[in-house]
């Protein structure tokens, strides 16, 4: 069984720090977890911004290693508000059987 993880937050400040930041971050957590994140902003809203990290298998330890990356880049200090975290079970892709186009 696989984990998908989605993490929202509104950025306060310094959208340039808090990009490096969060991105070094993602960087560090992908090597120790061995996942890609990546990294979204809303389209009408730039200041709100999701990290995507699918294909977690062990949900416990990426959870630790999340937490670590986060103190040790100091995310927090960019943010406006809390981070939140939701963890989905991946599941088979949904297959469409659709008619060849006329």
């Amino acid at each position: 069984m696989a984990f998908n993880f989605y993490v929202w937050y509104r950025v306060a400040r310094d959208e340039g720090a808090a990009d490096l930041a969060v991105r070094g971050m993602m960087a560090r957590l992908g090597c120790r977890a061995g996942v890609a994140g990546r990294l979204l902003r809303k389209r009408d809203e730039p200041g709100l911004w999701m990290e995507v990290y699918e294909g977690v298998v062990d949900a416990d330890v990426f959870e630790r290693r999340l937490a670590q990356a986060l103190d040790e880049f100091d995310v927090e200090m960019f943010l406006d508000g809390p981070r939140r975290t939701e963890c989905f079970i991946a599941d088979m892709p949904v297959t469409a059987a659709c008619a060849a186009p006329r």
